[in-house]
């Protein structure tokens, strides 16, 4: 069965950069409600829809999705390291069902989850533990992405299965709002980046060093009005929120993606996996936003918001 949502923005950089001291007080206030409500749903199983960051997808096979049999946490931007607890049957039940239900998901057995996928985990689990976990990755960070109409069929095939389940599984929303990381083009990237976004691989400590260094830096830049990466636009964040509480998760089938990157940024691609968990709870499900603001310094317009199903 299904004992509720949480869907929220991850900032790898929240740690590092330190933020207004009012905004990140009443952001950590917000998390503490939404680990309480982790709590009082007190999930045996934890389904995390999740982006990546050119950490463990590549052109050199790129999926719309794929559910994780095993994986393992990159360890990436301070998150912990290592192999994930996925039960492996029950991970292979729910792509076997999501298959059946007409979705073309791909499986692994040597997913590498980054910071996009593990930060919510570890931020909420402060007061019940939810190391087991499957993973479903949902591509928004690379051309081509799949449609917001085929990550809602997602979301709901994977809702009916875990409906179904005998634990008490809770669904996971990670990414967005609006925010424009650094992430590199295919077209535009030098040979030595284009190999990197093509071929992957680990990368060497001095390299994943430069990265996180260059991602932290925007921080300082983005809230002095400095930065060259488009500004967080609160104005679209609210507009996705209002339509998350109203259930209007069908607003966006008529946006490409050319018009969501210079509006949302190029992490604003992120919020499928907010239709997806979404999706997944069937219709009218009740919601409740803890928490929105931008927030320069970690790069994101930053939103928390907790569901339940509905009936």
């Amino acid at each position: 069965m299904i004992v509720g949502s949480v869907c929220m923005s991850h900032s790898p950089i929240m740690d590092r950069n330190r933020a207004a001291p009012d905004a990140e007080s009443r952001f950590w206030e917000a998390l503490d409600k939404a680990a309480d409500y982790v709590a009082e749903a007190a999930p045996d199983l934890v389904v995390v829809f999740h982006p990546d960051h050119v950490n463990g997808f590549f052109y050199k096979l790129l999926p719309s999705f794929c559910i994780g049999i095993e994986a393992d946490s990159v360890g990436d931007f301070g998150t912990a390291a290592g192999k994930l607890d996925i039960p492996e049957a029950r991970a292979w039940s729910c792509a076997e069902h999501v298959l059946k239900s007409g979705v073309d998901a791909a499986i692994s057995y040597r997913m590498d989850v980054d910071h996009g996928g593990m930060q919510p985990i570890e931020l909420l689990s402060t007061r019940h533990p939810m190391s087991r976990l499957i993973p479903v990755f949902i591509n928004c960070a690379l051309a081509p992405r799949p449609t917001f109409e085929r990550v809602r069929a997602l979301g709901e095939a994977v809702g009916k299965w875990a409906a179904a389940c005998p634990e008490r599984v809770l669904i996971i929303g990670s990414g967005g709002l609006s925010h424009d990381p650094p992430i590199p083009s295919l077209t535009t990237a030098t040979p030595e980046v284009r190999q990197r976004l093509i071929e992957g691989g680990a990368l060497p400590h001095a390299a994943r060093m430069a990265r996180q260094n260059n991602v932290m830096g925007e921080g300082p830049k983005l809230a002095a009005g400095q930065s060259k990466l488009l500004p967080i636009d609160p104005e679209w964040d609210r507009m996705l929120l209002d339509s998350f509480t109203s259930g209007n998760l069908s607003v966006f089938d008529d946006s490409d993606d050319d018009t969501i990157t210079r509006t949302g940024g190029r992490g604003g691609h992120e919020v499928r996996c907010w239709f997806a968990a979404l999706a997944a709870l069937g219709p009218d499900y009740q919601s409740d936003v803890l928490f929105y603001e931008p927030i320069p310094e970690w790069l994101t317009g930053m939103g928390l918001m907790t569901a339940t199903p509905g009936g």
